[in-house]
């Protein structure tokens, strides 16, 4: 047989071997780091039977499809060994993520992070007893069968949604059976460093309509030093983490009474949003911008016509029933259905195009309890929310300058290496999921990809990540923890203005149909907010910290002295604070580092004598002595070109 492999070169093999044989005629060394193969373009177990000519790739843990199928089946081995401590345990579903795996449990009893170490002896012992791990093929009623002597009712409802006509595989090591299309290493022993690392709850399906389960994470290297480094950072991470050090900081608060995924926002967080919001409002005006204030409530009126009531309405808050009230009013979750109204409010011409909308808009969401986390995943949040309508020829020219508006904003903010970009595709095999036609999406995803190469933007592509009326480019970023988000988008809409009957009169005198550019200059500002904690440790650039300078007195002699300066330091434009507090020097100075200020001055009898301050910088140290006049002109320097330190 003849192995084509992936650098194009050709292996002639005589007769049927397994893939691991396979690999040991390319390399040895292969062989021995062999995790996972590809056939023909499909990912298969280093058992496998290779029989004919084919299409072969090799890869190994540095890769990444090597790292999910190491990490795959630990997370079989976790739920092995948790069978095996808690035998009454029902197991859902266990994949690897990024970073790591984990595994969904119904618990009879609950378990905490305490129960780890039993766990953690027991999949060791797993590991140690190096059991084969074979994959079975079965027909649909073998595969009931099985599931019904595991007694596992979350794999009925898993087989269940299988198609008719696709394979049903499980895998098998030792007496442990699970419902898996794979692959997998192809023994437990191949496990050589392994950690659990976090316990949290999480509605079966992402539904909370659904019974909450207990879902245990955990993460595996090759190499142990390369588990403890990881360890070390995530620890590192767990310090960064804005909901830690945004609520130490006192930039935001919750509370059980308000409510889940209700942050209550600080005078600290509030004074940054104002802060970040002032300057993107002022950035879009310089950008031919117009500002619309609309309600925050509507009569779903507007979201039946968008496509909003059929495809998100799970998503949405709202205040009536359908064949119950006469009227159901909706907690916007966007606002395009009300700005595209007042654009409806006199007709336009191609002359007045484009028209670009900008809001600050408080928005609402229904967000699970099992994906809210501080401020990334909240069910009230400030979008800085716009629209641009335009004409087909204004179109590349008009997502440019919302890409141009991400980046700038994104630079000054300092997170531009930080960020990259993903084109959301439409899934064509679930197109019910969409409005549209097939040739809609074909020719508007065909649009935004000419535009996206001409901009010469690099990007991933992800099928089924689109929105339900067009394509996207979303803007994405990572916490501390390494897992994804989207920050901000930028959506080309072929649908809503057909939906909401929006005209033009084009050059010809005719009415014509605009398109539509959704976009997010700078995302929603809680969401901003926490990555950017995270991003300088609370530690914020001086034009958006909070308190900006710390005025402290040496003795009481210079209580007034301080008082005055620190009224100066406000008159100038500066954030300043007073800390004349009848106590010692040092412990003043640490309480303002602790709570990342940028600047402390400290005033002396000496200082005050000679009407200068001791300056002192949170990360430079100590910078001498200066007048007011001069530290203030430094000061509003250091604010009006946005410097980061």
């Amino acid at each position: 047989m003849e192995i084509e492999l992936k650098d194009g070169s050709k292996l002639s093999l005589d007769g049927a071997m397994s893939a691991y044989e396979v690999a040991k005629h390319i390399s040895e060394g292969l062989a021995r780091a062999a995790i996972v193969c590809k056939i023909d373009g499909q990912l298969a177990s280093m058992d496998t039977v290779v029989d004919g000519d084919c299409k072969f790739e090799v890869f190994t843990f540095d890769s990444e499809e090597g790292k999910r199928v190491y990490r795959h089946t630990c997370a079989h081995i976790l739920a092995q060994a948790v069978k095996t401590v808690y035998p009454t345990v029902h197991f859902a579903i266990g994949p690897a993520v990024d970073n790591g795996f984990y595994y969904d449990f119904d618990f009879k009893t609950p378990i905490t992070q305490a129960d780890f170490d039993k766990i953690e002896a027991e999949m060791k012992s797993i590991i140690k007893a190096n059991l084969p791990i074979k994959r079975m093929v079965v027909t649909r009623a073998e595969a009931e069968k099985i599931i019904a002597k595991m007694k596992q009712p979350y794999k009925v409802e898993l087989l269940a949604d299988i198609p008719e006509g696709e394979e049903i595989s499980f895998y098998q090591q030792g007496d442990f059976i699970d419902l898996c299309s794979g692959p997998h290493l192809t023994s437990t022993g191949k496990i050589k460093a392994f950690k659990l690392t976090s316990l949290t709850g999480a509605y079966w399906r992402g539904n909370e309509k659904n019974k909450m389960l207990t879902r245990i994470y955990g993460t595996a290297f090759e190499k142990k030093a390369d588990l403890d480094e990881y360890l070390t950072k995530l620890e590192e991470a767990k310090m960064r983490d804005h909901n830690k050090v945004g609520r130490e900081l006192g930039f935001f608060m919750t509370d059980e009474n308000i409510g889940q995924g209700l942050p209550l926002i600080m005078p600290k967080g509030a004074r940054v949003i104002q802060l970040m919001q002032r300057f993107v409002e002022d950035e879009e005006q310089k950008r031919g911008y117009l500002l619309t204030k609309t309600p925050i409530m509507t009569k779903n009126n507007l979201f039946i016509t968008s496509g909003h009531w059929d495809h998100y309405k799970d998503k949405m808050f709202y205040i009536g029933e359908e064949d119950v009230d006469d009227e159901i009013l909706c907690l916007r979750p966007m606002t395009c259905p009300l700005q595209f109204t007042i654009y409806k409010n006199g007709l336009k011409s191609y002359r007045d195009l484009p028209v670009r909308y900008a809001e600050t808009a408080t928005e609402f969401r229904k967000e699970a309890s099992g994906e809210m986390h501080g401020l990334t995943r909240i069910r009230q949040f400030t979008l800085a929310d716009g629209h641009i309508v335009c004409t087909p020829d204004q179109l590349e020219k008009e997502f440019q300058g919302c890409v141009d508006l991400i980046k700038y904003l994104a630079g000054v903010f300092g997170i531009a290496d930080d960020i990259w970009y993903r084109f959301s595709r439409w899934d064509p095999k679930n197109s019910d999921k969409y409005v549209g036609t097939a040739e809609e999406w074909e020719r508007v995803e065909n649009t935004m990809k000419n535009i996206l190469d001409d901009l010469g933007i690099k990007y991933e592509e992800a099928w089924g990540e689109a929105a339900f009326y067009g394509p996207k480019l979303d803007v994405q970023g990572r916490n501390v923890h390494g897992k994804e988000d989207t920050l901000f988008t930028v959506q080309i809409d072929f649908s809503l203005a057909k939906r909401f009957d929006m005209i033009y009169i084009d050059e010809n005198g005719e009415k014509a149909v605009p398109y539509i550019i959704h976009r997010s200059s700078i995302g929603c500002y809680e969401r901003t907010l926490g990555m950017l904690i995270e991003k300088y440790n609370g530690a914020f650039p001086m034009w958006l910290a909070p308190e900006q300078v710390r005025v402290l007195s040496l003795t009481d002699r210079t209580v007034d002295i301080v008082n005055e300066i620190t009224e100066m330091l406000r008159s100038a434009g500066l954030r300043a604070e007073a800390d004349v507090r009848s106590e010692k020097l040092g412990k003043k100075i640490r309480e303002a580092q602790l709570e990342k200020v940028p600047y402390i001055l400290v005033v002396g009898d000496k200082e005050a004598e000679q009407n200068v301050v001791a300056v002192r910088h949170r990360s430079e140290g100590d910078l001498g002595t200066m007048s007011v006049p001069d530290f203030v002109s430094k000061c509003l320097l250091e604010i009006a070109t946005k410097q980061i330190k």
